[in-house]
């Protein structure tokens, strides 16, 4: 079921960005094809449903929450693409990463047949992309637009805010950002070129705001290690251990 509301926001993504519906689902009919019956839906559900969450992204601050993050072991992680590659170099496998497939594909590849399940979004532009989905172990679709047969729509627009609608859908107890720096600067780990700087900003600010909206109906508890957001509590990365107590 897809969030309550969600059609009138991507009406307003599609007319801002000037985005194509048709293309949307040309690439989530693809992605369709592609996936295989499986119960992955269900092995996210068993993951977050009660749980206490981080979700972790390639914001500027990530570098410095790298020590707490190796020492979190039981608690769920949830990846944005960009943000996997420092995350394997410091020795930490998620359990979900959320991807449209364009970050880093050598880091992709390395825990591709891992217990990690990737949550690859189908969108008008990386259609040419989604072949890789046949050498992802475990695999579930997402679609911003219409959802349909194995491709589901859990809400959201970048892959950072996506995780965060993700473990909202899947009822997290706690939902915990790091790394998910809104604002100004882009991380070192995004790789946005200097050209496409100013439209990285742009989504990034709909990224932000598609939070603070959920963060107004959510029942998960929210919470920031990284620049603050309305309705989510902002806390300290030495707090994090109280939190998930």
């Amino acid at each position: 079921m897809t969030v309550s509301g969600w059609q009138t926001r991507y009406l307003e993504i599609l007319k801002e960005f000037r985005y194509s519906e048709d293309k949307d689902m040309e690439s989530s009919n693809y992605l369709d094809s592609l996936l295989r019956e499986s119960k992955n839906y269900e092995k996210i559900s068993d993951k977050i449903i009660g749980q206490n969450v981080v979700v972790i992204g390639a914001g500027p601050s990530l570098s410095r929450c790298m020590p707490k993050l190796k020492k979190m072991k039981r608690t769920v992680k949830i990846v944005a693409d960009s943000a996997l590659k420092p995350l394997l170099e410091n020795r930490i496998i998620p359990d979900i990463v959320v991807t449209d497939l364009d970050g880093d594909k050598k880091s992709l590849e390395k825990i591709r047949k891992t217990e990690c399940i990737f949550v690859v979004h189908a969108h008008g532009d990386n259609i040419e992309k989604l072949d890789m989905v046949k050498g992802l172990r475990n695999c579930v679709g997402t679609t911003q637009s219409k959802p349909h047969n194995k491709i589901r729509n859990f809400g959201g627009f970048t892959d950072g805010d996506r995780c965060v609608f993700l473990a909202d859908h899947f009822r997290a107890k706690k939902i915990i950002l790091v790394g998910m720096d809104f604002g100004k600067r882009i991380g070192r780990y995004s790789f946005t070129k200097k050209s496409d700087r100013k439209i990285k900003l742009k989504k990034l600010e709909k990224g932000e705001e598609l939070l603070v909206w959920l963060a107004s109906f959510t029942r998960s508890e929210l919470f920031t290690v990284s620049r603050p957001i309305d309705g989510f509590r902002k806390i300290t990365l030495d707090e994090i251990d109280s939190i998930i107590t």
